[in-house]
């Protein structure tokens, strides 16, 4: 059974004009430790893992905004992988929010501290620690056969 609809290609411009979004958001998480930093940030991972950019204000703040204005290219990647990548963002700011619940604050601030170190990597230098990961798994063989042929076509061969 197929959970929502997240897209085989995806920009990877745009996912690193999100990805400086996400930065931001989790620095300020990071300064400022409340449901009002840390909620956002939660829906809009869901709603990236559930529906790629359709229901994220960021990534269409990014696509239908950001991209237009400033004419930033399509570079095309595979999308699987970053769908994994923000499902381990949507785990992180779940963990965030279980901390903030029950008033851990310290280790509220080291979550979403590390949430913000791995969306600066991807936001400046274009590495997705997820998609990193998801490419560890491939190779492992955890991830089937048929998605790692898909993933290769469009990461690879262009």
């Amino acid at each position: 059974m197929k959970i929502g609809r997240f897209p085989e290609e995806v920009n990877e411009n745009a996912a690193r004009i999100v990805a400086s979004f996400i930065t931001i958001f989790s620095v300020l998480a990071v300064l400022f430790p409340s449901y009002y930093t840390i909620l956002p940030l939660l829906y809009g991972f869901f709603a990236r893992v559930l529906y790629g950019p359709d229901y994220s204000p960021v990534a269409q703040l990014t696509l239908r905004g950001i991209i237009p204005i400033f004419k930033i290219s399509n570079k095309p990647t595979a999308g699987i992988p970053k769908r994994f990548a923000q499902f381990i963002g949507l785990i992180f700011s779940l963990t965030g929010v279980v901390f903030l619940s029950f008033n851990l604050i310290y280790e509220f601030q080291i979550t979403l501290s590390i949430l913000a170190f791995f969306a600066f990597l991807e936001a400046s230098l274009g590495f997705c620690a997820g998609c990193f990961a998801f490419s560890l798994l491939m190779k492992w063989g955890v991830i089937p056969e048929e998605t790692c042929v898909r993933c290769n076509n469009l990461q690879f061969n262009k």
